[in-house]
């Protein structure tokens, strides 16, 4: 399985804000895009996070922020659009939903994990459970009703023994609802795009594929 493996810090220089993909060491003074305020290589410090920017380099770097913040790779970032654009409704908006819907996301959403790349191992060691069922896809896509909890067998993990101390402090979205003290969570519906708080321009993405 293809995935990214290098400094992510980089691919938040690279876009030139914060994509919060190291969860709460983001919002702290260590945060890398803090520290060096230029893209990564050997002409960043000169010219800081300025560029010149056509249509298609705008276009293109929607999309990359897109695939970096949810960590899906192209391939399977591509087959999300291609669902979307077969769907009613606007494409960009359902492209998001269909992104949020994902169990990485919903573990992190539910404050599970502190990133969604966090969330996204967890799901793959077998920690989680929906509807009941061990499930260890990353990528599976939940539904209205479907509950995701934390597996009997993994609650006394130390991880998981020393989460509910932070989970009060931790928000979730409307269309989820959490269950604290039993460790689990229920999908009320799936997100609207002002459910989705993605500093994204998902037309900038539709109008990179339909070139």
């Amino acid at each position: 399985m293809a995935r990214y493996t290098d400094p992510v810090c980089r691919l938040c220089r690279a876009e030139g804000q914060k994509l919060f993909l190291k969860g709460e060491r983001c919002l702290t003074p260590k945060c890398a895009v803090e520290r060096r305020p230029y893209v990564p290589g050997m002409h960043g410090p000169k010219g800081g996070f300025k560029r010149k920017v056509s249509d298609y380099n705008r276009q293109l770097r929607e999309k990359q922020k897109a695939r970096r913040i949810y960590g899906v790779m192209e391939r399977q970032f591509r087959r999300y659009f291609s669902t979307a654009s077969r769907a009613k409704g606007l494409t960009g908006a359902t492209l998001l939903t269909l992104l949020e819907s994902r169990l990485d996301n919903v573990v992190y959403r539910l404050g599970f994990a502190d990133s969604r790349a966090q969330a996204r191992q967890l799901v793959r060691h077998g920690h989680f459970a929906v509807n009941n069922q061990k499930t260890d896809i990353p990528s599976f896509l939940v539904k209205p009703g479907d509950v995701v909890a934390v597996r009997d067998s993994s609650r006394n993990n130390v991880y998981f023994k020393g989460l509910g101390e932070y989970l009060h402090d931790r928000s979730t979205p409307a269309w989820l609802s959490r269950d604290t003290a039993g460790m689990s969570g229920r999908v009320i519906e799936l997100p609207g795009r002002l459910d989705i708080d993605a500093q994204l321009n998902e037309q900038l993405i539709v109008e990179f594929y339909s070139r």
